[in-house]
């Protein structure tokens, strides 16, 4: 996985146009297949599904049933959930192999350090500290490894892995560590050091460590209490520890944001920018239109991030908006009190503010919508999928206007 991301449209129109969906079915599950390396501008708005399938299928004939459609429609599905259940996913959707009690609630120092000893669990995080980006499959591994070897709840490692990625998305990222819980899926998401020998290069391979085993006894491990789980093993000598980077709430002053002003804004029509819209203005805003970029310091105090994250975000949004605040929610509803009009993009992780500010316009969408709440993918998919033979159907039953 390419490690470098420039957070530019240009940068994610180019990996949209070097997806090579054929090679992708066929190596997307080893750490070195040829992944996309979209999901930072899927999930900051850059650019949006429809336009991600829009420019594939203009390169390649899909059906709507292709492995790359299908991970598109992971993500709407993710979203899906959270618009029926709300902030319900940040808890088990049900129970797992353990009562949530019989999970500990600190992510030990060892996982956060990168040296457990077992190989895979500490290359996945060094490469997490290091890009800002893990591939899925590394993912549950990691995941798995947190929950069901180490017995730590799925929220406390979900919360940690949030703040380190660049991508992170509180749907897809929460619903993924609750998929490999066993707590939004039937069964417990395990692997084995054969998995990890068969995707992932030699530096990952775990021989001898815990998860070198059968998936028989993966799973009685996962049902076991912490108190006969396995002991962690020690580093092998020569493994260094590494220290975890800082995620901070405030963002660093190189951005440039300033405190909502509203004399910037009084009598105008304005259109928000935030961190999950960062794809092309609307064509059709009004002359005069103020385009301010805003972060809402209520939502970061509750979920920091990485430097590498502000920076990612920060520099995207200095392109779209001259006017660029960090402030918490009452003083940008004060600033936004005199503007004439205010319009911004819906967005499930600024719900709790955005609407009150701004009339806030629907998010351009891939797949039709589906109104009954669906607790599994496979539900959804016969739902959103349905009459459509190809990803040319898909987008034209779903053709979005421009703003």
């Amino acid at each position: 996985m390419d490690e470098a991301f420039a957070p530019t449209l240009a940068a994610a129109q180019a990996r949209i146009a070097a997806v090579r969906p054929a090679v992708y079915a066929r190596t997307r599950n080893s750490l070195q297949g040829a992944v996309s390396g979209l999901s930072p501008y899927i999930t900051h708005g850059v650019v949006t599904l429809a336009d991600v399938l829009r420019g594939v299928s203009a390169r390649h004939a899909l059906s709507v049933e292709h492995k790359f459609v299908f991970e598109l429609g992971w993500r709407a599905y993710f979203r899906h959930v959270w618009q029926h259940r709300g902030e319900a996913i940040l808890q088990s959707l049900h129970a797992g192999p353990l009562p949530d009690d019989a999970y500990a609630r600190q992510l030990p120092a060892d996982i956060r350090q990168a040296c457990t000893g077992v190989p895979v669990v500490d290359e996945a995080v060094r490469m997490l500290y290091a890009t800002g980006m893990l591939h899925n499959h590394a993912r549950m591994w990691l995941a798995s490894y947190v929950v069901h070897v180490r017995k730590v709840h799925w929220r406390s490692g979900a919360d940690w892995l949030y703040g380190h990625l660049l991508d992170g998305d509180l749907a897809s990222n929460h619903l993924s560590w609750q998929w490999v819980a066993g707590t939004g899926s039937r069964k417990p998401y395990l692997f084995n050091a054969e998995n990890v020998a068969r995707y992932a290069p030699d530096a990952w391979h775990s021989p001898g460590t815990v998860v070198d085993t059968s998936y028989d006894e993966l799973d009685r491990i996962a049902r076991q209490p912490a108190s006969r789980a396995p002991r962690p093993l020690e580093a092998p000598p020569g493994v260094t520890s590494r220290v975890e980077p800082a995620l901070g709430a405030e963002p660093p002053e190189t951005l440039g944001l300033t405190a909502p002003d509203a004399a910037a804004v009084s009598g105008r029509d304005v259109w928000l920018v935030h961190p999950w819209s960062l794809g092309e203005l609307p064509a059709a805003l009004p002359a005069g239109t103020v385009v301010v970029g805003i972060f809402v310091a209520d939502f970061h105090y509750a979920w920091p991030w990485s430097e590498r994250r502000w920076h990612f975000v920060g520099s995207r949004m200095a392109v779209l908006a001259n006017e660029r605040w960090h402030g918490d929610a009452t003083s940008i509803a004060a600033a936004l009190k005199g503007a004439r009009s205010v319009r911004s993009v819906a967005e499930p992780h600024l719900a709790t503010w955005l609407p009150r500010w701004a009339r806030c316009e629907a998010a351009p969408a891939l797949f039709p919508p589906v109104d009954q709440r669906c607790d599994s993918f496979s539900q959804w998919w016969a739902r959103a999928s349905r009459s459509l033979d190809s990803a040319a159907d898909l987008l034209a039953v779903n053709e979005v206007p421009a703003w």
